[in-house]
């Protein structure tokens, strides 16, 4: 069974049609990619998985629970992790401070138990900074806990916003575009971590990437949208040589070109 499944996922702004009966399974243990152009949906597809933007027509099931309808704190804590493409970290807090925040919703402790500071309270605040300090280690940011966030590098709070998702302890980690801005040499190092996330910590990842690379070195399936719809899903091979996927991208004329020199190359002609 799929641990995340959405079925005929329509979402509308206005009479603007920002997803279209958007049908998607995705098995637990997978690193899939979601691509297409700017606007085809990819991001506001991810909002509907999260809570922040309720579908008007159809259903989305995660590890057994339907989600259409539930906050987004609800979701967090059923275990659907995100980042964003954007960069939304806490600047004037520290990157430890940053990564805690992402174990709220595990927390047990009321109000009046941090008000009174009780022996909860503090228990509580000792297992997640040393959870803190263990995840930041796991994405290479060992030592740097005491440093304000804005004060990190590009690519070091790409990987706070990971930590802090990490700390969630989800089952399912959406990634909305991780890889942009970096520089090839952070790029490398971030598909790595994807791959030990889903390998060492067993958690299920999802990502919208526009790197072509990123998506054929890293990607076990990969689903490709347009204009809210989807119009591809498959082996990263396969969505590579699919003209529809051509056209999406360079346009119907790039895919026409593209056929005909492939044509001309199989016949021997000149290319």
């Amino acid at each position: 069974m799929a641990l995340l499944e959405t079925t005929h996922v329509t979402k509308r702004f206005g009479g603007l049609q920002a997803v279209g009966q958007m049908d998607f399974a995705l098995e637990q243990g997978r690193i899939v990619s979601i691509i297409g152009p700017n606007g085809a949906g990819k991001t506001t597809f991810f909002n509907t998985l999260t809570g922040i933007y309720k579908p008007e027509e159809g259903h989305i099931t995660f590890d057994g629970h339907p989600l259409v309808g539930k906050r987004s704190d609800q979701i967090t804590t059923l275990g659907i992790a995100r980042t964003f493409q954007n960069i939304r970290l806490f600047g004037s807090m520290t990157v430890i401070e940053n990564i805690m925040v992402g174990m709220f919703p595990r927390l047990k402790q009321s109000m009046v138990d941090a008000l009174l500071r009780s022996k909860r309270f503090k228990e509580e605040e000792a297992h997640a900074h040393d959870r803190a300090v263990e995840l930041m280690a796991f994405v290479g940011l060992k030592g740097v806990g005491d440093e304000l966030a804005h004060n990190l590098p590009y690519g070091g709070q790409r990987r706070v916003e990971i930590a802090r998702a990490l700390a969630s302890n989800p089952k399912l980690l959406l990634l909305d575009e991780p890889t942009a801005g970096m520089n090839p040499r952070e790029t490398d190092d971030a598909v790595q971590l994807f791959r030990r996330v889903r390998d060492e910590l067993g958690v299920t990842i999802l990502l919208i990437e526009h790197s072509m690379r990123v998506v054929m070195d890293i990607s076990e399936r990969v689903t490709v949208m347009d204009y809210g719809l989807k119009i591809a899903e498959g082996l990263p091979a396969e969505i590579s040589n699919d003209t529809r996927v051509v056209e999406a991208y360079l346009g119907r004329g790039a895919a026409a070109l593209e056929d005909e020199t492939a044509e001309l190359a199989s016949n021997g002609g000149p290319v």
